[in-house]
């Protein structure tokens, strides 16, 4: 679960292996507690999310193409703030 994201979120940054992570307490807190910014964005209850591929339906798809259909849907990750990293050690 938590957990889980956890380890691959900040075994995703530069800083630490996600194999090599040690998870030592658990707790829930206030969300005005909450310090990185990449974690308050989920607070709001009104988030919208990108679908991951575009598909044209029907009506508008051509009968012949001479190409084939490109559904990727790149979105481009922005940076997280040096401030706003995690500290693993201190």
């Amino acid at each position: 679960g938590t957990e889980v994201q956890q380890d691959q979120d900040v075994g995703a940054r530069p800083r630490a292996w996600a194999h090599s992570i040690q998870i030592m307490k658990v707790e829930e807190i206030a969300a005005s507690k909450c310090p990185p910014p990449s974690v308050k964005q989920f607070h709001d209850s009104k988030i919208n999310f990108q679908l991951p591929h575009q598909v044209l339906c029907c009506q508008h798809k051509p009968c012949f193409t001479t190409k084939r259909p490109n559904t990727f849907f790149y979105v481009q990750a922005l940076p997280v703030p040096r401030s706003a990293q995690i500290k693993l050690f201190g």
